[in-house]
This record gives C-alpha cells, structure tokens and sequence, in this order.
C-alpha cells in the first residue's frame, strides 16, 4: 500500500470521515501529550511521533547521503525533490511504528527554520496539511532548539544550562535559561565546525561527509604530527573562527605537494580534528565558569565526534561540570528532537498559523508564529 493511501486510511479509519475533527482535546502539563514531527531542513527526511517530549514512540530518517556524495556536499535541488519523494512515506512509517491513532495526535510540529528555503518549504507545507486536516495545533520549531532538546529525550537534564551546539551549518554557545529561553553568548563568525570538517575532508581525499571520516581517519594518526592554529575573537572570546584552520590545511597540503612529498592523510586529520576539538572544549568550560552553569550539553551532528565526547568529558569533569550529550542517532538531524521542542513549546502556549512559512536564516531566540 502507498504512502499517500496509508495516510488517508488512517484518516477515515482513525476519525471517521474525510480527515476532519470539530475539535481538539486539551491536554494539561504531565498528560500525554502526543506530537507529530516532521523535520527537513537539509537532506534528511524525517518524522517522529513524541510523547510527552520524551518518550520517542517512533523516529524515521530517511538519509540523502548517498545522494549527495556524488556531488561533495548538499545539493539543494536534489535535497528537496527527495523531501517530496520521501515525506508521505517517512510520516506514513512514524505513525505505524507508534502504534497510535491518528486521532492521539495533540499538536504537529515542523522545522521552519533555518536550514534550506525548498526543503524546509517541503515539510512546513505537509505539516499544515496534516494539521489542518486533524484539526490539531501547528507549531513551527527552530532547527537548533530541536538539537538543544534532543538532550531532554535521554537525560534528566533541566535548564539553566550551557549548550555547544555544533553542525556542519552552525557553532554556537547558547544559555538556556529556560526550555522555551535561550540566548547566544557565542557564535562561528565564518565557517561552522562541521563545515571545516567538511572541506578538510575533501581536500585530503576522504569524501563526503566530512565529520565521520575525519573521525575515524583521525584514530590512525598522531594529533601532534601538525601543528594547526586555534583562532581566537577578538574583543568577542566565546566566539569562533574555523576558515583559518582550514586554510593553513590547504595551505600545509600544498606546500607538502610542492615538496612532492606524500601526505600523511591520518595525520592530517588527527592534528586538524585535535585544534578544532581543543578551541570548542576550551570556550565551553570558559563560558560556563563565566556565567555560572554547573551543566554543559552538546548538541549537532558534530557532538558525535569520539575525541570531542572524550575530550569535553574529561575537562568538564575536571571542572566539576556534569555533562550531557545525545547518542548519535539524536545528534543527526532528526524529527525526535523537533518533537522534544515541540512538547516545551506546546506547554507554553506557542503556536503556529496556517501561513507558517519557511525561514532559512532564522536566528536562534527568534519567534516565529
């Protein structure tokens, strides 16, 4: 059966009619609160089915990596033309791993921003479809406040807290004041983490995506091989500059190339990786003496990395700061973590129009309705 068949089945089955309710059921803090997800910001096709903004009762991805390897990055054409393919099959999945009713449906979320115009386009306009087909609240969610929340689905971790939220599109020191309150105090000003991981990658052969192979490349070197610059702000010292490492890479590769010596890839990972990983640990536990957290998370896809999760372990523990991080799975970009967001918005009343529309530079702390 098709995923569009499934999805209207499941509407007149669960509602019984034409996917229409005359009303929705109100749900007061510490009920069951069920939140649909949806999240396409980039090339991942998502959908989660979140209780309680905790309990993932399912989370489907569907991953556009192989797509993109081809190309050495994300294109965003093809990211979007695969949302459309995907997204009825993936949201289809996640409401029949969850075992549910339609109808327990109390509110759909969706990333709004910021990521990629047409592929955050694909999942807002299915995520008011479907909202407005049940009847159910809309919430629009920011990308990186779903990152943050990932953390709340594993750990009993409560705000305030510092969070370094590290992606191939954004580095930031964020205070959570609150789960609906966050405020930067520390931002990439060129490229992002995972950005530089990126073309590093590319530049020393190893492909498309960055993070993981740099990792794993990185585990056959000697991180002392190289010596790397670690920039620093001026005037702005939680803030992060990466183009400068990665430009003294090139420039190390070239001047080894001139030589016509071979390059030791292994190496060149390891001490990349070792300046990238000791610049993010060191403005964390910084900032946190600064502003007075005892607890740090890590958010993003580059929170996954082995040497940042053992290196930001042991400093945090040497500073009597508990630490938490999201396995791998909810370091990805995925729906679970929009749900978890989503469930903190729902409490404190957000929500979105029918004329949501997509963001693509949308700030963190920045409201959308």
């Amino acid at each position: 059966m098709g995923s569009n068949s499934y999805i209207n089945d499941k509407l007149k089955d669960d509602i019984g009619g034409e996917g229409c309710l005359t009303g929705s059921v109100k749900k007061e803090a510490g009920g069951n609160i069920c939140i649909l997800a949806v999240e396409t910001s980039c090339d991942e096709t998502a959908a989660a089915v979140v209780k309680n903004g905790k309990t993932v009762l399912s989370n489907v991805i569907s991953s556009q990596i192989e797509l993109h390897t081809v190309y050495g990055g994300v294109v965003p054409e093809l990211a979007s033309r695969n949302h459309i393919e995907k997204i009825n099959y993936v949201i289809a999945q996640a409401l029949s791993d969850a075992d549910i009713k339609v109808s327990e449906i109390d509110a759909v979320a969706v990333t709004c921003g910021p990521g990629l115009v047409g592929a955050l386009l694909v999942g807002v306009a299915h995520a008011k479809a479907f909202a407005y087909a049940l009847k159910k609240p809309l919430i629009g969610v920011h990308h990186i406040e779903g990152h943050i929340a990932a953390n709340y689905i594993e750990h009993d971790i409560k705000p305030p807290f510092l969070c370094l939220v590290v992606s191939g599109g954004h580095t930031q020191l964020a205070a959570v004041k609150d789960y609906t309150d966050i405020e930067i105090i520390g931002k990439t000003c060129d490229d992002a983490a995972g950005e530089a991981f990126d073309k590093v990658a590319r530049s020393i052969g190893l492909g498309y995506p960055g993070g993981p192979k740099i990792d794993a490349e990185a585990k056959k070197g000697d991180p002392y091989a190289i010596v790397f610059p670690k920039a620093k702000v001026a005037k702005s010292e939680y803030d992060f500059s990466f183009s400068g490492v990665k430009s003294a890479v090139l420039n190390y590769l070239n001047s080894v190339n001139m030589r016509g010596k071979a390059v030791n890839t292994a190496d060149v990972a390891a001490s990349f990786q070792k300046s990238v990983v000791e610049v993010l640990v060191e403005h964390t536990v910084k900032a946190a003496h600064e502003y007075g957290f005892k607890q740090a998370a890590m958010a993003g896809g580059v929170a996954a990395n082995s040497l940042l999760r053992e290196t930001m372990k042991k400093t945090c523990d040497e500073n009597g700061i508990k630490l938490y991080y999201p396995s791998p799975v909810y370091c990805t970009d995925n729906a679970a973590m929009i749900g978890a967001a989503a469930y903190y918005d729902f409490l404190d009343g957000k929500r979105s129009g029918l004329d949501l529309n997509a963001f693509p530079a949308l700030k963190l702390g920045e409201k959308v309705e």
